[in-house]
């Protein structure tokens, strides 16, 4: 926006929409969809801008690291199946820790579709060797919800994420709702005391 001499949108505006990605972003920032003329232009400059800046500031939810841990600790299985190409993804998922930890790993780009089809949260159970119907998806945006429901697996809002929706997670139609990440403990281990 600065370079385009536009007063910046404040973080509060924009973060609801990370969940979209750069279509959600540049609609909360410039105000305009896909079909508009200048968005592959925007876009374009969005990812050159957004690579540059990916391994800057970035870090994992707050409780994230204790639930992989327990979850490790179990020996439960766990991926990340998200919308964020490649390109992206592994960069960032391994600044984290997360990749080399992770069962499986599924961008936005590995398979044909993107959320909220199931096939990439499929493509991911089938590389972990998991029944789906015994799978928890947790997601951020309904769009993961739709996507987890549609694979059989159960589904859990992540009302702590950046929840980039027109309506309230509460909406969204998943089987649980957590507002911290330690939450999902009592939902995954139900029977701890």
């Amino acid at each position: 926006m600065v370079a385009r001499k536009l007063s910046p949108k404040a973080y509060e505006v924009l973060r609801p929409r990370a969940s979209a990605g750069a279509r959600g972003l540049i609609s909360g920032a410039f105000g305009i969809d896909p079909d508009h003329p200048d968005f592959i232009t925007l876009r374009d400059e969005f990812f050159a801008n957004y690579e540059k800046a990916l391994l800057v500031d970035s870090v994992i939810f707050d409780g994230v690291d204790h639930l992989l841990d327990q979850l490790d600790q179990a020996k439960l299985p766990w991926g990340i199946v998200t919308n964020k190409s490649e390109r992206f993804t592994n960069p960032l998922t391994d600044l984290m820790g997360l990749r080399q930890r992770a069962i499986s790993t599924v961008s936005g780009d590995t398979t044909p579709y993107s959320k909220p089809h199931p096939e990439p949260i499929l493509h991911a159970a089938r590389m972990a060797n998991i029944d789906p119907s015994k799978s928890v998806y947790v997601g951020d945006d309904i769009r993961d919800i739709v996507a987890g429901k549609a694979a059989g697996m159960q589904t859990i809002a992540a009302a702590y994420g950046y929840c980039g929706c027109d309506e309230p997670p509460e909406a969204w139609g998943a089987d649980y709702l957590v507002r911290h990440p330690l939450e999902l403990l009592e939902i995954i281990f139900p029977n701890r005391a």
